[in-house]
């Protein structure tokens, strides 16, 4: 990489010069040296100073939230949304908080937005030791709640949309509660990403108040305004799930990493990583049930391309297919599938969750 400065530069290219020297033994060199263009092409432009601010703020969130998330990388995470204005004497509010205690006990921690309401209840069920707060620097209704305050666990966030990063990239599932704009805008924005691939495959759980039709009426005005318009496909309806049932909202989470345990891409081939390998049967009976989803080619058993392979997941097994990026909720269907080819007792309803 070659450093073409200024005079206002010239000490920082040094500086660079010398960082460049070592990043051919580093793990990480090709990216380090290409985020370090990209910061000097932009050097060399007519940028504002604004611009530049936003540039400093948003790398200075993500480097919070890479330091803050880093030694809980291997730990499953469940982000939970809802609204900031619910009382704790609110039903909902005691809801969420039974919802988070619970989840833990299954290995999982809990992600909130470190505010009151349904933020707070989150964080009071989890518990201080499995919860992370990703706070937002707001001039109303955001002081951070005392369930988190204070934690090494707890983020400020500069901007919604770094914070919304870490929020989806950090979490196995997302868990929506009943809520306002900022809900709202989760629930779809998570919606688009699994539907266009930018994220998962994950669940999405939508939990209701006993008997309430907070999400019920929200999944009304899909099939009502959305589906019957062409707007969106019908196996959509797969990317997630509404329920009143807490034993059914843990259930969801809990088995959709029974057999499935997570995928990445290498080039165009869509790469699961199993906990337990398929037989040939039940590859044959996915590849029966799931062509229509392919490019090309079958729903292969594979032993792990190389690409793949690291100490982390080098023991699970693999299955690969050329997914078409289209159908999202099939996938999601295919991924349930696999999942009912393992034993994964479910759980059963607490006394105490009404």
């Amino acid at each position: 990489m070659t450093i073409s400065t200024n005079s206002q530069l010239s000490s920082l290219a040094s500086d660079l010069e010398k960082l460049l020297e070592n990043l051919s033994e580093h793990e990480h060199g090709k990216l380090i040296e290409r985020a370090l263009g990209v910061l000097l092409r932009i050097a060399d432009e007519k940028v504002d100073s604004l611009d530049w601010k936003i540039l400093t703020r948003a790398l200075e969130d993500m480097e919070k939230g890479f330091e803050v998330f880093y030694p809980y990388r291997h730990t499953r995470k469940v982000t939970i949304f809802g609204s900031a204005r619910l009382s704790p004497q609110s039903s909902a509010y005691r809801l969420a908080v039974e919802f988070a205690r619970y989840i833990t006990q299954f290995g999982f921690m809990v992600l909130t937005g470190a505010g009151g309401g349904i933020m707070e209840a989150g964080n009071e069920g989890a518990g201080r030791e499995h919860s992370f707060g990703l706070n937002i620097e707001l001039p109303f209704e955001q002081g951070t709640n005392p369930f988190i305050a204070g934690d090494e666990k707890l983020i400020n966030f500069k901007y919604f949309f770094t914070r919304k990063l870490f929020f989806l990239k950090e979490s196995d599932a997302v868990v929506l509660f009943p809520g306002g704009f900022g809900t709202q805008d989760e629930a779809f924005e998570t919606l688009t990403l699994c539907q266009t691939g930018k994220y998962g495959p994950c669940p999405l759980v939508l939990i209701d108040e006993p008997g309430g039709n907070y999400w019920q009426t929200w999944n009304e005005y899909n099939y009502h305004n959305l589906l019957a318009r062409g707007l969106i496909s019908a196996e959509d309806s797969s990317l997630y799930t509404i329920t009143d049932s807490l034993a059914t909202a843990c259930n969801v989470i809990r088995q959709f990493y029974c057999v499935y345990h997570s995928s990445r891409y290498i080039d165009d081939v869509l790469v699961l990583r199993l906990n337990s390998e398929l037989t040939d049967e039940q590859v044959a009976e996915l590849n029966d049930e799931y062509s229509d989803i392919l490019v090309k080619g079958k729903i292969e058993k594979s032993p792990g391309l190389s690409q793949d392979l690291n100490n982390e997941t080098s023991n699970l097994s693999r299955l690969t297919l050329y997914f078409n990026r289209l159908n999202s909720g099939r996938l999601y269907q295919m991924i349930n599938q696999i999942n009912k080819y393992g034993t994964c007792l479910p759980i059963e309803p607490h006394p105490e969750w009404k």
